[in-house]
């Protein structure tokens, strides 16, 4: 059995145990993985990926040129955690909900500058997303950004959640070549204005 279709049944088998934590019933594609990974570069720094199952994007971020030390994989299902350590054993494999992340310290030896979300966010209850923000946004340095994939035809984060946490969220591109053909967005903090000082 190829890997490819060993990791499609992986991919399967967790989805049918548990479809509204699996994105997808087949891992993302070579398109879409690129894609997520365009804006990152061996300059990033540290990347956290959530939910990265058997790990597409993970090669997609080594190919960029990150260091697999620098990787920090959240991954709840215990059969993907498992061969994400064994693929990756330089990067840190943390077995845990993303939710949890906030109740963390991170031991790292470059700042966060990344963080890659596989997660089925449109199936989760809001507050769940809303901690997965407030998780990853805890880490991130200033200028970090968060990069989500949606299937859907508009960002999976509500306008009035963006509002909300200040933050917001920037269209980079889709991909039909996926499937089913995705879409990618960067969510990173707002700017301050700064204040009007009356004279």
């Amino acid at each position: 059995m190829s890997s490819k279709t060993a990791d499609a049944l992986l991919f399967f088998r967790a989805w049918l145990s548990a479809p509204l934590q699996v994105a997808s019933v087949t891992p993302s594609g070579r398109a879409l993985a690129s894609l997520m990974t365009s804006e990152i570069s061996a300059g990033t720094g540290t990347v956290i990926e959530l939910g990265p199952g058997t790990g597409v994007f993970t090669e997609a971020l080594l190919n960029r040129g990150v260091c697999e030390s620098d990787l920090i994989l959240v991954e709840y299902g215990v059969d993907f955690a498992r061969e994400l350590t064994m693929r990756f054993p330089a990067a840190a494999t943390l077995r845990m909900d993303a939710a949890q992340l906030r109740k963390i310290e991170l031991q790292t030896s470059a700042p966060i500058g990344a963080v890659l979300s596989g997660l089925p966010l449109l199936s989760m209850p809001i507050r769940k997303v809303i901690a997965i923000l407030e998780g990853a946004f805890s880490h991130l340095r200033h200028d970090g950004a968060f990069y989500q994939f949606t299937y859907g035809p508009r960002c999976p984060i509500p306008r009035p959640l963006l509002d909300r946490l200040g933050l917001k969220a920037t269209f980079i591109g889709g991909t039909l070549a996926n499937v089913p053909p995705a879409a990618v967005y960067r969510i990173g903090r707002r700017r301050r204005r700064p204040s009007l000082v009356a004279t």
